[in-house]
């Protein structure tokens, strides 16, 4: 697997090199006719505007694809072109901070379609009044980990409360986790897991479904005795499948658990342990009294609050993988 993310990562950088050498003939091309309309001292203003327009054009193209050059420059990190699985935890607030969870998780379901990546939730704990207790959803597309792995922290929002009767401005968190989801079997053999080291629950899934929802105890949740990793899954309609998912979705995070010891970098790769709370965030989301997002670990900012939750996050993103490059 990691042969075949390879070869497909040095095609697509083959290609962007090809796109880049037609582009910069178009506009070599561009300024030769430029300059044989000049020497003949009778070209047309028309030609030359429109000249001018599609050498313009192929600068943009260009600058456009030196700008995804140097991002996937920065995703040069073991696990960055895997898929990430990505929990989200309501922390203090209540109810406000379950529906914060919520709509964090639809942020990052926005992002995930705007990049055309593939989401998929693998399981979720409704909120008593509203919103979520917690979600966990794998995110599938090329280096996903990679641009997901700044998400991990803890997200404070403050905003009128809509459970107020009051309106009253209610501070909330939410703790986002990310992990890659490792598939390459070398890896995953590299952590023993003792069925005696495992706690096995099982519970009924809930929400929307079949007949299998809320009659079997198909959804599974798995704890690692040793680190006390809990992994839940409800996705499948079988307990089985739901097993066999969780138990995998845990592996991988011993993976990253194994690898942060062996490099000693804890710190660089997976941080402190996410706590919810105040002073602990990573990023703010002011929306009352007044609008602005932003990171506080980068210091990049934006008072388009509405753009952000409906999935752009690349400023923060791009950012983010700029500051890890620095810190290295």
């Amino acid at each position: 697997a990691q042969l075949l993310r390879d070869i497909t990562a040095l095609k697509q950088r083959v290609a962007l090199a090809s796109d880049l050498e037609k582009l910069l003939g178009d506009i070599t091309a561009a300024a030769d006719l430029l300059d044989l309309e000049s020497e003949g001292g009778g070209g047309s203003e028309g030609v030359e505007a429109m000249l001018l327009e599609e050498a313009a054009f192929a600068l943009g193209e260009v600058q456009s694809l030196i700008d995804r050059w140097e991002v996937e420059k920065l995703l040069e990190g073991r696990f960055d072109r895997y898929a990430a699985c990505l929990s989200i935890n309501a922390g203090a607030g209540g109810t406000d901070a379950q529906d914060w969870a919520q709509i964090l998780q639809r942020m990052y379901t926005r992002w995930a379609e705007r990049r055309g990546f593939k989401a998929t939730l693998l399981e979720v704990s409704p909120g008593e009044e509203a919103g979520i207790k917690s979600c966990s959803m794998q995110i599938e597309g090329d280096f996903a980990f990679g641009f997901l792995c700044g998400e991990k922290g803890t997200h404070r929002l403050v905003r009128q409360s809509p459970f107020n009767a009051k309106a009253a401005r209610q501070t909330s968190f939410a703790a986002v986790d990310v992990v890659p989801v490792i598939e390459d079997l070398d890896l995953v053999k590299e952590v023993q897991v003792d069925d005696k080291e495992l706690e096995v629950t099982t519970m009924r899934s809930g929400g929307k479904g079949g007949q299998n929802v809320n009659k079997i105890e198909s959804a599974v949740r798995i704890k690692h005795l040793p680190t006390g990793i809990t992994v839940r899954c409800s996705e499948e309609r079988s307990q089985g499948m739901n097993r066999a998912k969780a138990l995998a979705i845990l592996k991988s995070k011993l993976v990253v658990l194994e690898q942060e010891k062996r490099d000693q970098e804890m710190s660089e790769i997976r941080g402190e342990v996410v706590v919810a709370d105040f002073g602990q965030q990573i990023r703010n989301y002011v929306f009352h009294p007044y609008k602005l997002i932003k990171d506080l670990r980068t210091g990049v900012e934006t008072s388009g609050v509405d753009v952000v939750l409906d999935g752009d996050l690349d400023d923060f993103q791009d950012a983010f993988l700029n500051y890890r490059a620095a810190a290295s």
